[in-house]
């Protein structure tokens, strides 16, 4: 029993601090994001699925995929409009280097989910995160 308890708070830590996007069942009218607040860039996808798979678990499956691809796609246009110090944009760094832009994408792909939230009408809506330390441990060079 103690155990039990034990990962439910940790479980409920985890979630701490991650607004929740969905309310009844339907993704909210307005979404007010602070993607690059803090130690983390935060981002947010929604996906939907094909409506007539023949389950609950497979259009949730396809709609989580399609939101966490969604969230990357986020991140990667957040992260290129970033600037280095000494004032040059991630974009120009990365048209000027290709392994640069792999370790960059690779680092996105290893960002963390930090919520699916599934709604009535079969979509799904995840917030995802990336360490700045993970995304300057990537560039070689600091966030100013």
């Amino acid at each position: 029993m103690r155990f039990q308890l034990i990962v439910a708070l940790a479980v409920l830590a985890g979630c701490s601090g991650v607004k929740s996007r969905v309310e009844e069942g339907r993704v909210q009218t307005v979404i007010n994001q602070k993607p690059a607040a803090g130690s983390y860039f935060e981002v947010i996808g929604i996906g939907a699925s094909e409506p007539s798979l023949p389950t609950d678990t497979q259009r949730r499956a396809l709609a989580r995929d399609a939101a966490i691809v969604k969230a990357q796609y986020e991140l990667i246009s957040l992260i290129k409009g970033v600037t280095l110090e000494g004032g040059v944009k991630v974009s120009k760094a990365l048209a000027a280097d290709s392994s640069l832009e792999a370790r960059v994408h690779d680092s996105i792909k290893g960002a963390e989910v930090l919520k699916s939230e599934f709604t009535d009408d079969g979509g799904c809506v995840v917030t995802m995160r990336l360490p700045k330390r993970a995304l300057e441990s990537a560039l070689g060079a600091r966030l100013p």
